[in-house]
């Protein structure tokens, strides 16, 4: 195979064609479960480790998105004076595959009984993810994983249970990547190009799609981040952040 923008073009084409056929289901009661928190006064929480981190970011504080979207941030444990900058960055002890650190996270924000869960990762097999999947279980909240199938089916869960992340979703969205991510072969054993951030973008932006095409159809005021280009778009964005105060993390 060819290691070109132009071969990269229509692997990826190819990719986002499996998805928008195989997926839209999926990703409509995705928006549907999203619409149901929101109109019940709840919130859309966003967890992903690593590269899947962008998803979160992918769907909060921009004209055109959700405002009622919050992100649960590892750092958050640095920015609330939980630890030091040095202990999260130690990579002797890696903060995020510590015992119990699942659960202190879940604990540092105000999460409501109505909220539902969006849990990214690519592989499903990782403790961090899991553990939080398991603490919005014991909660009552639905959960929604994006995850890759082929990768996640191909390797054994890393975590004490011996589940995956997707056996704990209510929803599972396939991101359609192959094993390991990366999308083009070399004419060695590496491959190159890695998809899961790309379709995750799409992904994030069809859920909250499809969580607005509900809301809408309900009657429902979208609570939209407007362009502040008139009176009347900042005063619909100061009353979004008055409705959501302290449940929204507004900074990247």
């Amino acid at each position: 195979m060819s290691i070109n923008m132009h071969t990269f073009h229509d692997e990826l084409s190819r990719i986002i064609d499996k998805l928008y056929d195989t997926q839209a289901q999926n990703i409509e009661k995705a928006g549907q479960i999203c619409a149901e928190a929101i109109e019940k006064g709840g919130v859309i929480q966003v967890f992903g480790s690593g590269h899947s981190y962008g998803f979160g970011l992918e769907m909060r504080n921009r004209p055109g998105s959700l405002y009622p979207v919050h992100q649960l941030m590892m750092d958050s444990f640095v920015k609330l004076g939980y630890t030091t900058l040095a202990d999260y960055k130690d990579m002797s002890n890696i903060f995020e595959r510590r015992a119990g650190v699942a659960e202190r996270l879940f604990n540092l924000y105000d999460i409501g009984l109505e909220d539902v869960f969006i849990v990214i990762s690519n592989s499903g097999i990782n403790g961090v993810v899991i553990d939080i999947a398991i603490e919005a279980q014991k909660t009552g909240h639905k959960i929604i994983v994006v995850t890759s199938w082929e990768h996640t089916t191909s390797e054994k869960s890393r975590h004490a249970s011996g589940k995956k992340l997707y056996e704990f979703a209510d929803v599972v969205i396939d991101n359609c990547g192959p094993m390991g991510d990366a999308l083009l072969k070399t004419d060695k054993v590496e491959k190159v190009a890695s998809i899961s951030s790309i379709t995750g973008v799409i992904i994030g932006q069809t859920i909250e799609l499809a969580t607005c095409e509900k809301l809408k159809a309900d009657g429902y005021d979208l609570p939209v981040r407007r362009l502040e280009d008139s009176e009347e778009n900042i005063a619909h964005n100061r009353e979004m952040e008055r409705k959501y105060e302290g449940k929204l993390n507004n900074e990247y």
